[in-house]
């Protein structure tokens, strides 16, 4: 679907020189009384290289749209992760390259929408927020009454997550899978 460049939004797939990129940035420059352009900053979904491209406002890009299915993710083994489609049973695999930081987010049981394009799995739609439980961090310091110092504290994905002093190790913490920010604690 042809769309004006200056439709442009952070997260479209578009495709271009042949190959499906997720656009990650985009700017809307108009410099005094030359003509005005889209400056974006593209991720190629396949190789995952990053590349800056600026189409002049009047372009159109091609985007595409992908089919999503609900999935659950069952299990990781080395750089695989199996997914389980929640309605037909059918089970795919993703590695680790295609699903980027959503890695950091993916426990068993958690349901993510897959995106499919001509029939083959891109990646996956995380939820906005996951709860997570912390597997390592350090103790709160005594006598600390500063309340906006952070601390590193793994999470039982691996995830390294900045949190507040007086969170320990078993509690379970809001994270934004967009950011990896710390929200708040779950329960």
């Amino acid at each position: 679907m042809l769309i004006p460049a200056t439709q442009l939004r952070a997260g479209m797939i578009v495709k271009h020189q042949n190959d499906l990129f997720r656009v990650m940035n985009v700017v809307h420059v108009t410099p005094g009384n030359w003509r005005g352009m889209v400056q974006t900053k593209l991720r190629n979904l396949r190789s995952g290289t990053q590349l800056e491209n600026r189409f002049r406002s009047e372009d159109k890009v091609d985007r595409v749209t992908f089919e999503q299915h609900e999935m659950e993710f069952l299990y990781q083994s080395d750089d695989q992760y199996h997914f389980m489609n929640t309605e037909n049973y059918e089970q795919i695999v993703l590695d680790a390259e295609a699903l980027g930081d959503a890695v950091n987010y993916l426990k068993a049981n958690l349901r993510v929408q897959v995106e499919f394009y001509e029939g083959k799995p891109m990646g996956v739609s995380l939820p906005k927020t996951v709860d997570l439980e912390v597997t390592h961090t350090d103790p709160a310091l005594r006598g600390a009454t500063v309340t906006n110092v952070l601390k590193p504290a793994t999470v039982e994905t691996g995830a390294v997550v900045q949190v507040p002093g007086f969170v320990a190790i078993g509690d379970v913490i809001r994270v934004d899978t967009e950011s990896g920010e710390y929200l708040s604690r779950a329960k």
